[in-house]
């Protein structure tokens, strides 16, 4: 790729790294989205790959023992904690012998604003476990900053109840680095850079561990 001083249309404010993307001041989509994809591939680089076989583990052995994987987020989190519902249900049963049981804690607006109107916002994750969870099962916090407050709450929760957790952060990491069991860290300081590689991540996630239960012909005759 071409170098920030070498795109057409860039202008150089400072010098500075593709981690706090944009450095720069951009003249036009296309020279912004050259420098975005630079930087969604420097972030890319980042993700420790033990990180990722050790959660793969962890789901894996969650859905051949009929444990619940939970998964919550904020926001665009909450977009992908819903879609993680989706591809680990839906997708993971595909062509498999596995049923997995998966609930996303940001899917219901009911439930979640009464919690937040009659307790705290700090509580809508905590809350829903203390009643679904139980020793063995599994949560996925999603959180770019690693400190939502009721992120934080939900990871502690259920470290203090027998649950395995995994945490997808970016930027440093926040509180939920050293309160998860497996910490999937994105090295980035841009929200739609950190939460496209936990897009990306989930469904990597689901489509292996669909892809380890399934014969080779098998493999070649589906779509994933």
């Amino acid at each position: 790729m071409t170098s920030l001083q070498d795109r057409q249309g860039v202008v150089p404010l400072h010098a500075g790294s593709l981690d706090s993307f944009p450095a720069e001041k951009y003249e036009s989509v296309a020279a912004y989205f050259s420098g975005y994809l630079d930087a969604t591939a420097k972030a890319a680089t980042s993700i420790e790959a033990s990180a990722l076989d050790e959660a793969g583990e962890i789901l894996l052995t969650a859905y051949l023992h009929s444990a619940t994987v939970f998964s919550c987020g904020n926001g665009g989190s909450a977009a992908i904690a819903n879609h993680l519902q989706c591809d680990h249900l839906k997708g993971v049963r595909t062509a498999t012998d596995l049923t997995p049981r998966v609930v996303s804690l940001s899917s219901n607006v009911e439930l979640l604003t009464a919690i937040a109107n009659d307790s705290s916002y700090e509580e809508v994750f905590a809350y829903q476990l203390q009643s679904q969870a139980k020793p063995g099962d599994v949560l996925m916090a999603i959180s770019s900053s690693g400190n939502s407050p009721n992120i934080v709450q939900a990871l502690t929760w259920a470290r203090e109840h027998g649950l395995r957790t995994i945490a997808l952060t970016g930027f440093d990491g926040g509180a939920a680095k050293g309160l998860a069991d497996v910490v999937i860290h994105v090295d980035g300081a841009n929200y739609g850079i950190v939460e496209d590689q936990h897009q990306a991540i989930m469904h990597a996630l689901a489509q292996y561990i669909r892809h380890s239960r399934m014969t080779t012909d098998v493999i070649i005759s589906s779509v994933f």
